[in-house]
């Protein structure tokens, strides 16, 4: 402190070093990974009336319509258990409950950018139940508390619920395939009303990715679960909008990031090692306080899982509204020409188009 300065009795402005992911080793309690299967932040206050509908897109206003629709059926009212005999045969008057007719779910196909989120978002708050029966969770996120809770528990949690809403559904893997089939079947044999949103169609889930032919009965099996409902349009993140902001320097970012309390700051080849030891079902808790991520030295991801296990973190940080602030390529150079020509380019576009709506997002943040 100068002379100055204690002379006056005023304390000189001292910025606190940033944050670092590397630093972070989060563990989630498998607990929590249910009670967080919930709408992310971004998604709290929306409603089927806060979407607006592109006039030019009729298949918006009639996806609003049928999911109001869908919520409304939705009362609380669940079939009654069947009480069997050791046989397998109901005895006494009880009856069994009939399955309902045609699909238990509706899946939302579209592009990026065109809602979708914000739709099953919507379905989720319009639901008349109580939170505790409802689950909202993607399809990573899913998969996981699998993992965590192991199949047969998984099944007896989301069984009591009214309605499970699986956002970004993507089949990566046969393995993937076989498992969610069997759950989803489950649950639906149980009650469960399903939602669920997509860039691809239920019937071409897997293409491009593996030998899905081969799996062709369990993807059917998915398919017929849902009312698949295409919602055409431009993403709205980008719709009258100017292109993505040019990188900042790595001075500008640096100074930024001791400048916002509760930013972190990380050299990007850091990050993207220190994603590959720690879980995907942990980067949500990653991200937990941060107010901004400031990353230096952005370039192109070298390899194919290192790229999806980026965009997983970018779906946390969108869900979380947490802006991104870098120096380096932009982000629309992150991935190569084959890897967005590949089975996963629908993964890369999204990850380009969140995380360049929140470097827009961030551009209010830069220090003079």
């Amino acid at each position: 402190m100068s002379s100055s300065s204690a002379a006056s009795g005023i304390e000189p402005i001292v910025e606190a070093a940033p944050l670092s992911l590397c630093a972070r080793e989060p563990h989630v309690a498998a607990d929590r990974l249910v009670a967080e299967m919930v709408p992310p932040p971004r998604f709290d206050s929306v409603r089927f009336s806060t979407y607006i509908p592109d006039p030019n897109q009729p298949s918006q206003s009639e996806a609003v319509h049928v999911l109001e629709g869908f919520a409304t059926g939705l009362d609380g009212a669940r079939p009654a258990p069947v009480r069997r005999s050791l046989l397998g045969f109901g005895f006494g008057k009880a009856k069994a409950p009939k399955v309902p007719a045609g699909p238990r779910g509706v899946y939302l196909d579209g592009g990026y950018g065109v809602g979708k989120t914000h739709l099953l978002a919507s379905l989720w708050h319009a639901t008349p139940a109580e939170p505790a029966l409802k689950a909202f969770g993607t399809f990573v996120e899913l998969t996981n508390l699998v993992g965590a809770l192991g199949f047969q528990e998984t099944v007896r949690t989301l069984s009591g619920h009214r309605l499970l809403c699986i956002d970004e559904f993507e089949l990566d893997d046969p393995g993937d395939t076989v498992l969610v089939s069997t759950l989803l079947g489950k649950l639906v044999e149980a009650g469960v009303a399903l939602a669920a949103t997509s860039n691809t169609l239920p019937g071409k889930l897997g293409e491009g990715r593996f030998a899905a032919a081969d799996f062709l009965r369990e993807i059917q099996g998915l398919s017929a679960h849902f009312r698949a409902l295409r919602i055409d349009g431009e993403d709205y993140r980008h719709r009258g909008l100017p292109e993505a902001p040019a990188p900042f320097t790595d001075e500008q970012v640096g100074k930024t990031a001791y400048a916002t309390e509760g930013a972190s700051l990380d050299a990007f080849p850091d990050l993207l090692e220190h994603l590959a030891r720690v879980h995907p079902s942990r980067y949500g808790a990653l991200t937990d306080g941060l107010k901004a991520v400031c990353l230096t030295d952005v370039r192109p991801v070298p390899d194919q899982s290192t790229a999806l296990r980026l965009v997983v973190l970018a779906d946390r940080l969108y869900d979380r509204e947490v802006p991104v602030l870098a120096s380096g390529l932009p982000f629309d150079q992150l991935f190569s020409e084959d890897m967005l020509k590949g089975g996963y380019r629908k993964k890369y576009f999204r990850a380009i188009s969140r995380l360049t709506a929140l470097a827009r997002d961030a551009k209010g943040l830069v220090k003079a």
